[in-house]
């Protein structure tokens, strides 16, 4: 019996309660069609979306919007030209685009950082995992070192830091994507006895100013930052591997992109 893209949409969404005001939805493509293959990435690039469509997969889930928007607003895009070139290849080639964010922020643990852990290799580290961070105690590392790690492991370029690069670390404090904010990265530092914290984004007058200070006063605390897609690329990696699990019958690729914004 053919698997339709509603098919693969009600399976994702089965382990959690419905979520209302989602921005999971299917932005583009027909429910009903039959799926061929699958491919995830973390953003539906316009380069990601023609390698969609040379692979022969005919539905492309991604974890953040497809027109720069969390929201999805596109009223004031409608004169401009990358955004009607974009609309204009997905509506020609036919292809389905779901958006699995919020679904998949809410399983448990949280796919996103399920995924980032496993790329870390960081699984057997890990003490708790609360609704927005993860805790972990690994064996003690410098800053450096774990800065090195992680460019080896998630494969990317550069991090940007605050701290001592040479402070050994054991408590760490991880959150993906836009969890940086001081509301919730500050306490964390003191309620989890934390000696760093990495995150993808967060406002730079917030958690990096509060670390500046606290060592400016002699109180320990260092900060990496990862980007938002570089702490969730690898989530939507490890989503490619659940899908081949629960559809084997389906093709399903990951798309990697790379880092949008490069050191000059």
């Amino acid at each position: 019996m053919p698997i339709t893209v509603q098919d693969v949409l009600d399976k994702l969404m089965e382990p959690v309660n419905h979520i209302q005001n989602t921005v999971d939805t299917l932005k583009a493509g027909d429910p009903a069609a039959e799926v061929k293959a699958i491919a995830t990435a973390f953003m539906a690039t316009h380069k990601v979306i023609e390698q969609t469509i040379a692979l022969g997969a005919n539905l492309l889930i991604t974890h953040e919007g497809i027109y720069f928007s969390h929201h999805d607003h596109t009223e004031d895009l409608e004169k401009d030209p990358v955004y009607n070139e974009k609309r204009r290849l997905i509506t020609e080639s036919g292809l389905a685009i779901y958006r699995f964010h919020d679904y998949w922020h809410r399983y448990k643990p949280d796919g996103i950082m399920a995924g980032l852990i496993q790329a870390l290799n960081w699984q057997s580290h890990i003490v708790e995992n609360q609704p927005a961070a993860t805790i972990l105690s690994i064996p003690s590392m410098t800053v450096a070192e774990i800065s090195e790690h992680i460019k080896g492991r998630l494969g990317i370029k550069f991090l940007r830091f605050a701290g001592d690069l040479s402070m050994k670390c054991t408590r760490i404090g991880l959150l993906a994507g836009y969890r940086g904010g001081g509301s919730l990265c500050i306490p964390l530092y003191e309620q989890e006895d934390l000696d760093l914290i990495i995150y993808g984004e967060g406002p730079e007058w917030e958690t990096p100013e509060y670390v500046r200070d606290a060592n400016n006063q002699g109180m320990k605390r260092n900060l990496i930052v990862l980007g938002h897609a570089e702490s969730e690329e690898p989530g939507m990696s490890y989503f490619a591997q659940c899908l081949q699990k629960m559809f084997p019958s389906i093709p399903t690729y990951f798309i990697p992109v790379e880092q949008a914004l490069q050191v000059i």
